[in-house]
C-alpha cells in the first residue's frame, strides 16, 4: 500500500467498521424481542464488544489525527527554517515526476 491509497483505505476501513457496527446494533434490536437467558447473555456480550470496538476506533482515529497534525507542523517548521532546501527538494521532485510522465 502506498501513501496515495492509504487515506482511501483508512476511510474504507472506517466506513466498513461503521457498517458492521450498524448491522450489529440492528441485530441487537432484533434479538431484544427474543426471550431467554441465552439471548440476554448474547445481547450483553455483543453490546460490550461493540462498545469496546467503538472506543478503540475512536482512540485510533484520534491518534491518526494527532500524528497527521504533528507531521504537518514538523514539515511547516522545516520549510520555515530551511526554505532554499525545501525549494530544491520540491524542484527535484518536480523533475523526477516530469521525467516519469515523459516516459509514458
Amino acid at each position: 500500500m502506498n501513501e496515495s491509497t492509504a487515506p482511501v483505505t483508512k476511510q474504507k476501513l472506517l466506513d466498513d467498521f461503521n457498517a458492521v457496527a450498524s448491522d450489529t446494533e440492528q441485530l441487537l434490536k432484533s434479538l431484544a424481542s427474543e426471550g431467554g437467558e441465552k439471548a440476554a447473555a448474547l445481547r450483553a456480550s455483543i453490546d460490550q464488544n461493540l462498545k469496546a470496538a467503538r472506543e478503540r476506533l475512536a482512540r485510533l482515529e484520534e491518534a491518526v489525527v494527532h500524528r497527521g497534525k504533528a507531521a504537518a507542523q514538523a514539515t511547516d517548521a522545516y520549510v520555515h527554517q530551511h526554505p532554499w532546501q525545501a525549494i530544491g527538494i520540491a524542484a527535484g521532485l518536480g523533475v523526477v515526476v516530469g521525467l516519469l510522465l515523459n516516459r509514458r
